[in-house]
């Protein structure tokens, strides 16, 4: 049972990886960034996850440096972005992203979307940059599995991560289980539909059973589906709130009963038609 925040995925190449992260989509950098990410920090996380195209790699750098906690004890995550992709300097775009955030290696390097015509050479290219040792993993968000089917043939490096809209209406039993086969470690971004969940009838009919909020039982399902999960909130109270799903476990029972809410639905784009 995952049972602490400090507790941690092992992924495919040995390093530890918090299972509860904080996520900062749509944070402006700055104070609102600095400051949501120091007070995470403070309540116990320990994983920030960023991205070149959210314009905050900045904040979240000095709050990291600010937060008086070794950089050692943070697990780092950040993404190449398409257009990087499309012109072909991901490696530019790496030490890039290593300057804003002033630090000389992220643990995470993530390739953001599936770009049509680019991803496979993007991939080449970032295990480049896993064999410089300036990013301690390397995986992708938004892969489909004929998406990872392209890429694991022709790889040096199977992807640690994957990480995906994950949430009970978007289940994908069969990403997960292609994942879980080849040792890929799913990571839920939108874990909680942008705060849809919270007003489903059956999610909150579980969270009145078990005495917790509806985002607490979303956020504790992806855990038991051992799937790594990385809420984002600028409010104190939801920051608190969030990492606290560590004292209940939900029946078997219950997690059918939401796996069953499932509809292929999804508030993110889809990742064989986006157009950005």
């Amino acid at each position: 049972m995952i049972s602490s925040i400090k507790d941690c995925a092992v992924l495919n190449n040995g390093l530890k990886m918090p299972w509860l992260g904080f996520g900062v989509f749509q944070m402006k950098d700055g104070q609102e960034v600095e400051n949501a990410i120091k007070y995470a920090l403070e309540t116990g996380y320990r994983s920030i996850d960023t991205a070149s195209v959210y314009g905050n790699e900045s904040g979240v750098g000095k709050a990291i440096r600010e937060s008086g906690i070794p950089r050692e004890d943070i697990f780092l995550t950040t993404k190449v972005w398409n257009a990087d992709q499309r012109e072909k300097r991901i490696l530019a775009a790496f030490e890039d992203s290593l300057k804003r955030l002033e630090t000389d290696y992220v643990d995470l390097y993530l390739v953001h979307w599936p770009v049509k015509g680019c991803y496979q050479e993007t991939w080449k290219e970032m295990e480049k940059i896993y064999q410089s040792g300036r990013a301690k993993a390397i995986g992708v968000s938004n892969f489909l599995v004929h998406h990872l089917e392209d890429i694991l043939p022709e790889s040096q490096v199977v992807p640690a991560v994957n990480q995906m809209e994950f949430h009970p209406f978007l289940v994908q039993p069969d990403l997960l289980a292609f994942c879980k086969k080849h040792k890929i470690q799913m990571e839920a971004w939108s874990p909680l539909m942008q705060g849809k969940i919270v007003s489903e009838p059956v999610v909150q009919k579980l969270a009145e059973k078990y005495q917790k909020t509806p985002a607490q039982i979303t956020l504790r399902w992806d855990l038991q589906h051992e799937v790594v999960t990385i809420p984002k909130s600028a409010h104190e109270q939801r920051i608190t709130e969030n990492a606290q799903i560590f004292d209940f476990e939900l029946s078997q029972a219950d997690m059918q009963v939401l796996d069953a809410l499932d509809q292929g639905k999804r508030v993110g784009p889809d990742p064989d038609n986006f157009n950005f």
